[in-house]
């Protein structure tokens, strides 16, 4: 077994026999831990009472976080003509039709988030088995397939975060950067679990949000309570 540094040890010294804290006492605990070298990223884990296995369970959606995330996303764009140039003039990174699904195929993703017009998803369609394992695959449920090129841009650009449950019923996404103050994570964390709240589906039974966890990139996590997480 590896043995721990000093670093390493010290946080978890500070966590340890801490439980459903609020979200306020979580952020100031997970931001302190965050001594790395770079601008950590705070990430919220929830575990689910679901099984996305079945369609009436799975959890999907998306939110647009009062603060921003704090990261340069990278998004790619498939269409053609005015469409095309839409997505540049809303900033856009790549933007493309076969061309850009040879470069995929070839192995080179450099973006963060594809957007698509319909009438490109025949193309995007060979895309699946490269897109859909890293959560990159266009879907109309959240925006990425859409005539509304510019606002899909600008929203992916601003902050917006997508989130899908796993196959254990875990979802999660980066919240922000430790370097942001103490009140716009909480107020980022508590935008992001509302949203996986309102997602909850029709097929879910028993207790949907099961445990709701924070942590940085490279430091220990801390349970949070879940009725604080939600503002209950």
């Amino acid at each position: 077994m590896a043995k721990l540094g000093k670093r390493t040890r010290a946080a978890r010294e500070t966590v340890a026999g801490q439980a459903d804290l609020t979200v306020e006492e979580a952020v100031k605990l997970v931001k302190s831990n965050a001594t790395a070298k770079f601008d950590e990223t705070i990430e919220v884990a929830m575990n689910l009472g679901v099984d996305p296995r079945h369609a009436d369970q799975m959890v999907r959606g998306v939110v647009s976080l009062p603060n921003g995330t704090g990261k340069t996303m990278r998004v790619a764009v498939f269409a053609r003509g005015p469409k095309a140039e839409e997505a540049k003039e809303a900033g856009a990174d790549i933007v493309g039709a076969e061309d850009l699904m040879e470069t995929i195929q070839g192995g080179t993703i450099e973006f963060d988030r594809c957007i698509a017009t319909p009438d490109m998803m025949p193309i995007v369609g060979r895309l699946g088995k490269i897109l859909g394992p890293r959560n990159l695959m266009p879907n109309p449920k959240v925006g990425t397939v859409t005539m509304d090129v510019k606002t899909a841009v600008e929203a992916a650009k601003g902050g917006e975060v997508q989130f899908k449950a796993e196959k254990a019923g875990v979802v999660h996404a980066g919240v922000g950067k430790a370097s942001f103050d103490e009140a716009k994570l909480v107020e980022n964390v508590r935008a992001f679990v509302e949203a996986v709240s309102r997602a909850k589906p029709a097929g879910a039974k028993g207790t949907y949000m099961e445990k709701v966890s924070l942590s940085s990139t490279m430091g220990p996590g801390v349970s949070i309570d879940v009725v604080s997480a939600t503002g209950n």
